[in-house]
């Protein structure tokens, strides 16, 4: 038998109902803002605190495709986007880059540092103009030990984290590069209201949605050619180039 039970239809209809259940649980989690975390440690605002975390922090202005740290850079901080989006990629041993993330305001990277690891496994670039929050690792573990809050919203972080990567990994086992990149627009998108367009990412590259669903760059351009004539996405044009999403691209991912 293959992989998830190709042969049995319940099976397979019973990974259908869960995938659809993981996927829409992670896209709340993910495009949950700062002020609803907020609300929701009774009012603690991670943003107002890591600003006053005290020595060991420094905010970084890093523009346009500046890179914040390399594969194999020394592990040694924790980085917290204030604004702006930034891209996460990891090169094999041959050559290849494959992008794995990309993180938004509000949200954590470099975490592994805190985990006991002494090498970057993938590089950080800015994606737009970012105003980003470097925290030394023992100053993040001292106030991860101080404030019970900011304890609570991180370990939140990465359990939301977590339910990405295993999104992921039954996407890439079970679903189409179709629904694969309808996935990764709406996660880009944060999921608006229905009719409502979100901007994505201004002139995001389909290389890198390419790398992101893992598909060719081809495949990606029919899919979207297609989704812009469904009405599921809008190209908004200007000098930025930005694309909009429409939340009933969800369809999309849901339809079996």
């Amino acid at each position: 038998m293959g992989v998830g039970g190709k042969g049995n239809p319940q099976v397979n209809q019973g990974v259908s109902d869960l995938y659809k259940s993981v996927f829409i649980h992670g896209l709340y989690l993910l495009k949950m803002p700062p002020s609803i975390a907020a609300k929701k440690n009774g009012g603690f605002d991670p943003d107002v605190f890591l600003a006053t975390i005290g020595d060991g922090r420094k905010i970084l202005l890093a523009p346009k495709k500046q890179v914040i740290f390399a594969q194999g850079d020394e592990a040694d901080a924790i980085f917290y986007v204030q604004r702006g989006r930034v891209r996460l990629t990891v090169v094999s041993k041959i050559g290849k880059e494959a992008t794995i993330a990309i993180v938004t305001q509000g949200n954590f990277f470099g975490e592994g540092s805190l985990a006991g690891q002494l090498q970057r496994m993938g590089s950080a670039a800015a994606m737009t103009d970012c105003e980003i929050l470097r925290v030394e690792k023992k100053t993040m573990m001292d106030a991860l030990h101080r404030e019970p809050a900011l304890s609570e919203m991180f370990v939140a972080y990465l359990l939301g984290r977590n339910i990405r990567y295993e999104e992921d990994l039954v996407d890439q086992l079970f679903n189409s590069s179709e629904k694969r990149l309808a996935r990764v627009l709406l996660l880009l998108a944060h999921f608006g209201k229905e009719g409502i367009p979100e901007t994505v990412v201004p002139k995001i590259s389909q290389e890198t949605l390419a790398d992101m669903v893992g598909t060719t760059r081809s495949r990606v351009s029919f899919f979207m050619n297609r989704f812009r004539k469904l009405g599921f996405i809008h190209y908004a044009g200007g000098t930025e180039g930005a694309l909009q999403v429409h939340s009933s691209l969800l369809n999309v991912v849901l339809h079996d």
